[in-house]
């Protein structure tokens, strides 16, 4: 199994993506063998080409917006672009939320015109994106914005990624998988109605509901950097029993290592060289 997530970056709310001081691309993800794009964000493209691997556009099945901030959105067009080859080849799919099209259009018309299929994003919702694969948007997020999070199901595994999103009830019980992906953008609650953001507790709750064979934190804002990721990383694996592991630019995680491990003492020794 060559399946992977590559965090191509893992900057999250608006100063650390606007100083740069982490990359603020997207997600990109090869599952069965297909190739999909999440959340591009400033600079993914350049990210793609500047990887050691190089990740060519033209590759991707689809590409898909939890929700139309700029730090998720802003390269939405160009990869768009990049993917049905500067618009000569319709293909792919680009899959999200209504309000990101018909509210504030944050793609553009001729690229909607462009790709194989635009599909809007419902909450409770699955979306089949090839053989044996399928997105489920489970349950609509507590953002400023319309967002969804996303759970993919392939034959082999399940993965989750609780995008932006202010803590809610029930939030843990729609994102049960084996891979938890998870935007953590606070170190602390913030009593602020524009900050709607997960912080390490509620992080640490959600892990220890769901239970993952392993669980990725990223989209770090100005207090988890000053905090080290790292170190919460592993402070919440000591307290949620789950193994965590804290995203860093150009890490890549291998689902099938994780799933495939039946032997907690073998998988305890995979997380320690993934850190």
């Amino acid at each position: 199994m060559n399946d992977y997530i590559k965090f191509l970056g893992t900057a999250g709310a608006r100063f650390v993506v606007s100083r740069q001081l982490r990359s603020s691309a997207g997600i990109w993800c090869r599952f069965s063998g297909k190739n999909f794009l999440i959340d591009p964000g400033p600079g993914t493209l350049y990210q793609c080409f500047a990887d050691t691997h190089c990740f060519n556009p033209e590759d991707l099945e689809g590409i898909i917006l939890s929700h139309r901030h700029i730090d998720h959105s802003s390269d939405l067009n160009i990869m768009t672009e990049a993917m049905t080859s500067g618009t000569f080849n319709k293909k792919g799919k680009v899959l999200l939320p209504e309000d990101a099209v018909l509210e504030e259009p944050v793609l553009y018309r001729y690229l909607r015109e462009a790709v194989g299929e635009l599909v809007y994003l419902k909450e409770g919702e699955s979306n089949q994106l090839g053989e044996g694969i399928y997105l489920q948007t489970p349950v609509r997020h507590v953002h400023g914005v319309e967002t969804y999070g996303l759970k993919f199901e392939t034959p082999y595994y399940s993965v989750s990624f609780i995008v932006d999103s202010r803590p809610f009830d029930e939030i843990a019980k729609n994102y049960r998988s084996d891979i938890l992906v998870m935007n953590v953008v606070l170190y602390r609650p913030v009593e602020h109605k524009k900050v709607q953001h997960l912080d390490m507790d509620s992080a640490g709750e959600i892990i220890k509901e769901v239970q993952p064979r392993v669980a990725v934190l990223t989209h770090f804002g100005m207090t988890m950097l000053k905090h080290n990721p790292r170190e919460i990383a592993e402070h919440l694996s000591d307290k949620t029993g789950v193994p965590v592991l804290a995203a860093s630019d150009g890490y890549c995680l291998y689902p099938g290592k994780y799933v495939e491990c039946k032997n907690d003492k073998v998988l305890s020794r995979e997380i320690k060289q993934d850190n």
